[in-house]
């Protein structure tokens, strides 16, 4: 099994707030183009890592350096899940925008705003715990108890 990368907590949340301002401007304006962009954002989380998506790479150039390294560590594995989860709700938003199914793509982006905003405003990842919760009802939790 392979070591998960360690990133800077505050990184996710920098990218959760980021997102949640990217999800209200969908929301208002329907405009479906910048949705995909976000869903872009998404995939490059959720598939090369946190530090090589956009919002990733702005907090570790620009903003992680003002406030100097973190206290703590934390494994990147559920907050790329998280990235995934995303990913799958703005797909889901641009093909219910684009198809016409315009209340498909509003609930769709609504979730995947409510899930930014939780992480941004009170630091509590949706995605994060939806992963540990399958981490935990997983083939290995269920061999471990026997």
């Amino acid at each position: 099994m392979s070591t998960s990368q360690q990133i800077d907590p505050r990184g996710p949340r920098f990218a959760a707030g980021i997102t949640t301002v990217v999800l209200a401007v969908v929301l208002i304006t329907s405009w479906w183009p910048l949705l995909a962009a976000q869903a872009v954002v998404f995939a490059a989380g959720a598939l090369f890592g946190l530090r090589f998506s956009p919002y990733g790479t702005l907090y570790r150039v620009a903003v992680q350096p003002r406030l100097g390294p973190p206290a703590e560590r934390e494994d990147e594995a559920p907050p790329r899940f998280a990235q995934a989860v995303g990913l799958v709700f703005a797909v889901v938003g641009v093909l219910g925008y684009a198809s016409g199914s315009t209340t498909l793509g509003i609930v769709a982006t609504a979730a995947a705003l409510l899930a930014a905003f939780l992480n941004v405003a009170f630091n509590f990842c949706l995605g994060c715990e939806a992963y540990l919760l399958l981490k935990r009802l997983g083939p290995s939790a269920s061999s471990q108890t026997t």
